[in-house]
């Protein structure tokens, strides 16, 4: 039988020690744990929790003299370690720092383990939520001259987690990046102990190469013959997005890198209605500008409307506009939406106008053989911008570009600075990868996604994200005919965005169609401030053109349940009841 991981610590002693209560309850857990994990780690976090009998909490337990805390004679240095009396320069790379070094980590890792505990548990707050006025005055979060001892650090991270949202929580709904997996956490820790740069294969040999053989599965998996073409993950898809823009000018008009925009016509963009700001951010950044970034009207669900882009082109090039790059959408931001990739690719292939598919939400639908059509056509892209930190839950950041065509990143980009790219070194330069970067400095990104895909595999993933979208479809079905429900528009969803207005009973009534408006319009907003106050679940709401406000219910985290999705509602319509 395969092993449950993390939680099996309780399950050998769920039946005797704990009665009814599911192995995985923290509680259960902290008794398997104080048994079985060295260092005195699980009663610690016992204590963290305040999970177990009142009684025993409020008897310290007694620790012999010269121990460490794990209840047996031992040759451990913890006790004598006394962090009020030591600063940062005590540890390494401070002489005979090791011990002290490994104390201080052990210390900071007991916290996060106890506070990756209490997010998987359902009876923890999601937030503790403080106005910013009261966080402010809570804790002394200035900078000061002087050093603070490690004792003073240590609250500090105990402080900072108190008051974060706990993102992993099962009823976490807030945005499009959610849940915690526990190997891209590992894979993120080894990752800044590593501490490197992804500019050169000289100063990042394993990652580099990482990033080569991911990029390219994920452009098999686009479906790019035998995964050529070329890629990067850079910091979050607005910049993915705001490269596929640069390319796609930089294919066009080449002069522009070295001549500028005054050396080229003017450059129109389209998009849909319903795409991500970051198209318009990306075209001011380039200095394209926002007024031409062309929006293309959108259906009831959210796709783009094909004639209408074509019209738009049209009219763009009788003013004499240069039309040069349309960005689709697979999976907008509110309503979840796939635009119609194939007939966009048919009119980017008759005008010559490079095709952009902003995936940052919906391209892991790839992964899905259920849900992959959806995205049919995105093999007809010049570009893809897919974000794994979304759907397949990869820790933040994790964002990439892929291009089509090989080389096109290195000749837009490069600049052969000579302190970095030096063309006499002993090895490949094709796997110097900095040059084809906007920036020189470049986190490591690849490793958690890496790590991730070889403990799950492609199987693993494709199960995390159909069992996502099971989720939606069935608070849809749920609400879609409940009394006090009104879905923003028809149809089942086409990712996990549920979209829906929720009607108090004092609204439901109502004749007056402007004045249901009006008050409808303060409801999700006045229930939202509620789920924080009490802390129970986040869930998103805003404004659509002329809707008014709506919540959008959006799952990515795959610690949620069917029974999560019930307490949603049962907790909309405890906080609404009276409004």
């Amino acid at each position: 039988m395969a092993s449950h991981g993390f939680w099996s610590l309780g399950a050998d002693n769920a039946g005797a020690n704990t009665g009814n209560r599911s192995p995985s309850t923290p509680r259960a857990w902290c008794q398997a744990a104080a048994q079985k994990l060295s260092g005195g780690i699980g009663s610690k976090l016992c204590a963290l929790l305040n999970v177990g009998d009142v009684e025993k909490a409020a008897e310290p337990p007694q620790t012999p003299a010269g121990t460490c805390g794990c209840n047996k004679s031992c040759n451990c240095t913890k006790a004598a370690v006394v962090f009020s009396d030591l600063y940062s320069t005590d540890l390494l790379p401070a002489l005979d720092g090791d011990a002290k070094t490994m104390t201080f980590l052990q210390e900071v890792v007991d916290i996060l383990l106890a506070y990756i505990v209490e997010s998987f548990d359902r009876e923890t707050k999601v937030i503790d939520f403080h106005y910013p006025n009261e966080l402010l005055q809570m804790n002394n979060w200035e900078l000061q001259g002087e050093p603070a001892t490690l004792d003073d650090i240590l609250i500090s991270c105990r402080a900072t987690l108190k008051y974060a949202i706990k993102t992993a929580h099962p009823r976490y709904f807030n945005q499009l990046s959610t849940g915690l997996d526990m190997v891209g956490l590992a894979a993120d820790w080894l990752t800044s102990t590593a501490n490197t740069n992804m500019f050169t294969y000289e100063v990042a040999p394993v990652f580099v190469l990482l990033e080569y053989v991911t990029l390219k599965k994920m452009r098999e998996i686009i479906g790019w013959s035998d995964g050529r073409g070329d890629g990067i993950f850079s910091p979050g898809g607005a910049i993915s997005n705001m490269y596929a823009m640069l390319l796609a000018r930089f294919k066009m008009f080449p002069e522009v890198k070295e001549k500028g925009m005054s050396s080229v016509p003017r450059l129109v963009a389209f998009t849909s209605e319903h795409s991500h700001f970051s198209i318009k951010k990306g075209a001011a950044a380039l200095g394209i500008g926002t007024e031409s970034v062309i929006c293309i009207k959108a259906d009831e669900s959210g796709k783009l409307i094909p004639a209408d882009l074509e019209r738009r082109i049209l009219e763009a090039k009788q003013k004499g506009f240069v039309p040069f790059f349309v960005s689709a959408t697979a999976g907008t931001t509110v309503y979840g939406a796939f635009d119609p990739l194939i007939a966009i690719s048919d009119i980017c292939k008759k005008y010559n106008i490079w095709m952009h598919v902003d995936g940052a939400w919906g391209g892991s639908l790839l992964m899905s053989r259920r849900h992959r059509w959806k995205l049919d056509g995105v093999e007809r892209a010049n570009s893809v911008t897919w974000n794994p930190h979304k759907m397949m839950s990869v820790p933040l950041q994790c964002s990439a570009l892929l291009v089509r065509e090989e080389g096109l990143m290195q000749n837009c980009n490069q600049m052969h600075a000579c302190y970095l790219f030096q063309q006499d070194k002993h090895y490949d330069l094709s796997y110097d990868t900095g040059d084809k970067a906007l920036q020189c400095g470049r986190h490591v990104d690849i490793f958690k996604l890496w790590l991730m895909w070889r403990a799950k595999g492609t199987i693993g993933f494709e199960a995390q994200i159909d069992k996502c979208l099971e989720l939606s479809e069935y608070l849809y079905n749920k609400i879609k005919d409940r009394e006090g429900y009104e879905m923003v528009f028809d149809g089942k969803p086409q990712h996990t965005n549920v979209c829906f207005w929720y009607l108090p009973p004092g609204i439901r009534c109502m004749e007056d169609k402007e004045e249901r408006k009006k008050h409808l319009h303060k409801v999700a907003p006045v229930i939202k401030a509620r789920m924080m106050e009490y802390g129970t679940t986040m869930v998103s709401y805003q404004p659509q053109g002329d809707k008014v406000n709506f919540f959008r219910m959006v799952i990515s985290n795959p610690a949620a349940t069917f029974e999560d999705i019930d307490f949603l509602i049962e907790e909309i319509e405890r906080l609404g009841q009276d409004l």
